[in-house]
């Protein structure tokens, strides 16, 4: 099963000659019900389990590459939004038996006030922002999102900048691949943790040809019945089969200076996690 499509970052080639500025316009307004159609909704699990390896603290801050409508950042902001309210309780509960010592101790402690996470959506394709803030405003989702047109090859951010840098579904559409890793070993802080969530090369024969056989022959149909499109959903599967295996995507990221790169793959190797450290 196929899941998101993600816009293209920077100057992509269609194989089926798509022109590449329009494809992402043309989909935006459907891409949240196109991903759940071609996924059967397994892409939320997906995405589920990349907040999981991540595994965010409270104070931390997010650079969400190809970010999109969003969905990275959002499920960021409500894992630490949990890890913060289960600290607070934990506080709470062990504030019951402190002594009169630990009490004074507290209110004359000299550690600073730990600052809220955020959230940045960076993305080059406007009409995908624009979706995602509207998706933010019903959501509830308010100070701590930010929305930015960017290209994952030259990020619009200073150095050093952020605690985790993701990119989901994205990566396999920037036309130099190493540029865009080299840009998020910049841009995180030393300690900050690089995740890619990305569709990569299943193992199992039997597999292999069922999803073969879907993405070839069922995508294309649903893009054009749900979004009207069906060239830029061809795009879709013919991309996925242009990126790199497990191992060979493992090295390109050792290669741009991340330290314990190591990958997880989900659905039999439909898609794959990529981690790496920026030390």
């Amino acid at each position: 099963m196929v899941g998101p499509l993600s816009p293209p970052l920077h100057g992509a080639k269609l194989v089926s000659q798509v022109p590449i500025g329009t494809v992402f316009e043309s989909v935006a307004q459907k891409y949240d019900v196109m991903n759940d159609a071609m996924s059967l909704g397994i892409h939320r699990l997906w995405k589920d389990s990349l907040l999981h390896v991540m595994n965010p603290q409270p104070g931390a801050r997010l650079l969400d590459t190809a970010g999109g409508t969003g969905d990275i950042s959002f499920r960021f902001l409500d894992y630490v939004r949990f890890q913060r309210g289960r600290r607070d309780r934990r506080a709470a509960r062990a504030n019951q038996t402190l002594s009169w010592q630990q009490i004074n101790d507290s209110y004359t402690s000299t550690e600073p006030v730990q600052q809220g996470s955020r959230a940045v959506v960076c993305d080059i394709n406007k009409e995908m922002l624009k979706v995602g803030k509207q998706r933010a405003e019903e959501l509830g989702y308010g100070t701590d999102l930010s929305w930015v047109v960017g290209d994952a090859e030259e990020l619009p951010f200073d150095d050093d900048q952020f605690d985790v840098y993701t990119i989901a579904f994205g990566i396999r559409n920037v036309t130099h691949i190493e540029q865009a890793l080299q840009e998020a070993h910049r841009v995180l802080k030393p300690g900050g943790r690089f995740l890619c969530l990305e569709f990569s090369k299943v193992s199992n024969p039997l597999l292999s040809s069922l999803y073969d056989a879907y993405s070839f022959q069922v995508i294309p149909v649903l893009g054009e019945v749900i979004a009207g499109d069906w060239k830029s959903y061809q795009y879709l599967v013919e991309s996925i089969r242009r990126f790199p295996d497990q191992e060979t995507f493992k090295g390109m990221i050792e290669d741009s200076g991340f330290f314990r790169v190591q990958y997880f793959n989900l659905t039999g190797g439909v898609v794959a996690i990529h981690s790496g450290f920026k030390l």
